[in-house]
């Protein structure tokens, strides 16, 4: 059984990442799936599929999870921020800034979206390793925090801040050394990676910005992995991270922000085990006053970036069921009304994903099948082996923890529409994003006028 809710004995529920299931999770009296007060048959039906869900709880519940961690764990002031990446909406952005969070973007089509969603300027932060002119402008314009990658960021900065002008807040990225993957990691002098400055680089930097009226460096950043499961590496980044602080006031610099980016992963299948958020907080928090204490400093503010684990667990994807393919001996192939276009992460990076039936989630598995889409690739399958009661065409399949790098990481490919998007709450479904038809995949055609003669 891969549902989760907040009276199955022995789980920490209020750890969404910890979760195969949306907090909200349930059956009614028929033992039909619903979430967020809704049944998960009904909504297919009325709004269609593929449909990406999100449950309001589930998200907020995270969201608190880290704010409330911080302020129990950490001393200093902190501000967890919300890697926008994952899931971009303006609903999504206005529910982030209502819980006092702040958010990370890397685009200004994420920075547009953050600040329509009513994300204060001051609580933005703009990554990238190759931002445009553009987008740092519309940056300084907002009063975001403009994290650096490179010297190209640099100059860009320096030559749209008007002389006399407040300078741009900035924050500094480097490379620790330390590279975590989900069961190890390891510590190098240099790391292969198109982001931040090089450690042995971090000096300079510091020295080239001492002084200078465009700019105020008021922060630094690191970042480790992503869906880690470890806690080690991150006592290990402390140790780093601290001493490029120190160094950094050494210089003159008036840095107050520590941010240790995000990464903590979460339960996409019934084996994973990734330490709750709490717990990741805990050991952050502790292993950076530990270091900033070793080194006779005054407590930065904290930040951490977490993305995949706010809002993964938050967020299931229904299909319908179609066609069916036997090989004997060989595989059973069920396809369904989506995939890679919704979906790029199994055929992208082999993502393992649970599944079950929306009307019968807790009937006993009687076949192992593969979960294929619907584009015209081989490698277009979502989920590989995985055990389902009998099912025909026609029946909805839910597959959960989608509210992460699904629909920011979706595509027209074969020319197939995007989903559309709800969010639940009481009983009450509304709509994130409309489905797209396929007409509105012709907006942006143009025909050239020499070839108009050739109709």
């Amino acid at each position: 059984m891969v549902i989760t809710t907040p009276y199955e004995s022995g789980r920490d529920f209020l750890s969404p990442n910890r979760n195969l299931s949306p907090l909200s999770t349930e059956v009614d009296a028929n033992k039909r799936l619903m979430v967020g007060g809704c049944l998960l048959s009904d909504l297919a039906q009325r709004y269609g599929t593929p449909l990406y869900v999100i449950d309001e709880i589930t998200i907020r519940t995270a969201c608190r999870s880290y704010r409330d961690a911080l302020v129990s764990h950490y001393s200093g002031s902190s501000l967890p921020i919300y890697a926008s990446k994952a899931n971009s909406s303006i609903a999504l952005s206005r529910i982030i800034a209502s819980e006092g969070l702040g958010m990370d973007v890397v685009s200004a089509g994420e920075l547009l979206t953050a600040l329509e969603g009513g994300v204060l300027g001051e609580k933005i932060f703009l990554h990238g390793n190759n931002k445009s002119e553009e987008e740092i402008s519309l940056a300084y314009r907002n009063r975001v925090n403009i994290v650096i990658d490179n010297r190209y960021d640099l100059e860009r900065i320096e030559k749209i801040v008007p002389s006399g002008a407040d300078p741009a807040s900035i924050m500094l990225r480097f490379t620790p050394g330390i590279e975590c993957h989900t069961h190890e990691y390891i510590r190098t002098g240099h790391l292969d990676s198109k982001f931040g400055f090089d450690l042995d680089q971090v000096k300079s930097i510091f020295k080239e910005l001492q002084g200078v009226s465009w700019a105020r460096l008021t922060g630094i950043h690191a970042h480790i992995g992503s869906q880690i499961f470890e806690l080690k590496p991150h006592q290990d980044l402390a140790e780093v991270m601290a001493d490029v602080l120190l160094m950094g006031r050494n210089f003159g610099h008036p840095i107050e922000d520590f941010n240790v980016g995000g990464g903590l992963g979460v339960r996409y299948i019934e084996s994973d085990d990734p330490p709750s958020i709490q717990k990741w907080v805990q050991v952050v928090s502790e292993a950076v006053i530990v270091s900033i204490s070793k080194r006779k400093l005054n407590l930065p503010r904290l930040i951490c970036e977490p993305g995949r684990s706010l809002v993964a667990t938050s967020g299931i994807t229904l299909y319908e069921l179609g066609s069916r393919k036997s090989i004997p001996g060989i595989r059973k192939y069920l396809s369904v009304d989506g995939g890679m276009s919704d979906n790029p992460r199994p055929i992208t990076y082999q993502s393992s994903y649970s599944a079950c039936l929306a009307d019968y989630p807790l009937e006993v598995p009687d076949e192992i099948v593969t979960i294929a889409g619907k584009h015209c690739e081989s490698g277009d399958v979502l989920l590989k082996d995985v055990s389902l009661p009998k099912s025909k065409s026609g029946d909805v399949l839910v597959v959960f923890c989608t509210g992460a790098y699904n629909s920011s990481m979706s595509s027209n490919y074969n020319r197939i529409p995007k989903p559309a998007a709800i969010i639940l709450l009481s009983g009450q479904a509304d709509l994130l994003q409309r489905r797209e038809q396929p007409e509105d995949l012709l907006r942006y055609d143009v025909i050239p006028e020499r070839l108009r003669e050739l109709g």
